[in-house]
């Protein structure tokens, strides 16, 4: 009996080790982790700093959040191992995107890697800093990019809490704030208790952390499936975003990239309201079809923050069976056209705005599509085979677009 229970532990253990769910993990638990998970206090990364067991910070993470077996997505993985990237496009299918993707260049010239995503510094896993931003778009010169980082966003200690009354961040000295009791994140998280508290969404930073040369005010709101990295092929994985008051996307983005709000510049209006564009948002199907209904109108390529910061309501609608399109006061978003991370797309995009079609005759618009014979097929294309297309809206096939597929920009903006 003993041998037999020692083996199903191995085998248990095993499993774990590999992530065969896309289930969440708990070694965050919402606040801060084991210390030596990313710590060693005898036998750190030679030539890295504060005792990590990588040469960074972002390394550290990636020696959990990347496995080089990972054969397709896999749990709670962001990045897809270099060796894997020489054969395919980034395997990892979160919400958030894999950031390997700012490592795939197909054409240099017009479509170099490092606008693919977020430029982490992970120099272990051969992420570098990026070559053609000093500081990070529409921020003036106030965050550089040679600091950023997994923990530029998240916070590896993560001491921002939910309570029962709102939002705390606590880590200083004579403050009394609620124990965190478990990660916030999901859609089978507990609630807050009058005596505890739960972490923020993705231990991200806010509430006043000054820690990385820029002050988050805000905390954004959202709620995650507990199964988040899979391909969306035929079911849509859903994170149900949420808005209340200074709580938005936009203002937490906003912290680094102020510049790209509407406020004094003529770009893309973020955390206003849809009003009318709900209507279109919940007819349009694809090119040519305005015939659907709210209740089957959602995207996760065109995502929207409900206006609410009710998350046990918003634990409801993290599901890939929750379709339910947008209300006239729900908001556009920064999250409504980027990936968080990184996307097969210029610009860390969720779908591709630099060619008018995404599909032609039927199939996405590849170098290997025989219907694409003009002159310009490379620039159309992007020097893109069909299949990395594909791969970049996460699977799906192209028949479930148009034949002739407009851009994504139509699903509020119904053009086509």
């Amino acid at each position: 009996m003993k041998v037999v229970k020692i083996t199903l532990f191995a085998v248990l253990a095993a499993l774990l080790a590999v992530g065969v769910s896309t289930t969440s993990y708990a070694f965050h638990s919402g606040g801060v982790a084991e210390c030596e998970g990313c710590h060693s206090m005898h036998s750190p990364k030679a030539g890295g700093t504060d005792l990590l067991v990588a040469g960074d910070a972002s390394s550290a993470c990636l020696t959990c959040h990347e496995s080089a077996t990972d054969t397709a997505a896999n749990g709670y993985h962001i990045s897809t191992a270099d060796a894997k990237l020489l054969t395919s496009a980034p395997l990892q299918r979160t919400p958030g995107g894999d950031f390997g993707w700012v490592k795939k260049t197909w054409d240099v010239a017009r479509d170099p890697k490092q606008r693919h995503g977020h430029n982490i510094i992970a120099a272990d896993f051969n992420y570098n800093v990026d070559d053609n931003n000093v500081y990070a778009p529409g921020s003036g010169s106030a965050f550089a990019s040679s600091a950023l980082g997994c923990q530029s966003c998240h916070d590896p200690h993560g001491q921002v809490r939910r309570t029962l009354t709102g939002y705390q961040r606590g880590g200083t000295i004579g403050q009394l704030t609620l124990p965190i009791m478990a990660s916030g994140s999901y859609n089978n998280s507990p609630e807050p208790t009058a005596t505890e508290a739960v972490g923020a969404y993705r231990i991200l930073r806010g509430a006043g952390d000054a820690s990385q040369g820029v002050t988050f005010v805000d905390v954004p709101i959202a709620v995650a499936p507990s199964s988040y990295n899979a391909s969306e092929a035929t079911t849509q994985t859903r994170v149900a975003y949420g808005a209340s008051g200074a709580n938005t996307w936009g203002n937490w983005c906003g912290t680094c990239h102020a510049d790209m709000h509407s406020s004094g510049n003529y770009v893309h209006p973020v955390d206003e309201d849809l009003n009318g564009l709900s209507a279109f948002y919940n007819a349009y199907k694809k090119s040519g079809d305005l015939t659907g209904t709210s209740g089957t109108a959602y995207s996760s390529l065109v995502p929207f923050a409900e206006a609410t910061g009710n998350i046990p309501l918003l634990k409801t609608h993290a599901t890939g069976t929750f379709l339910n399109g947008p209300s006239t006061n729900d908001d556009v978003m920064c999250l409504s056209c980027h990936r968080a991370h990184a996307s097969g797309m210029p610009e860390m995009l969720r779908f591709t705005y630099h060619y008018e079609f995404m599909t032609y005759g039927g199939n996405y618009i590849g170098m290997d599509n025989p219907l694409m014979t003009s002159s310009r097929k490379a620039t159309q294309t992007l020097s893109r085979n069909m299949a990395d297309w594909q791969a970049a809206l996460y699977d799906r096939p192209a028949s479930q677009f148009a034949t002739y597929q407009r851009v994504l920009c139509n699903k509020c903006h119904a053009k086509d």
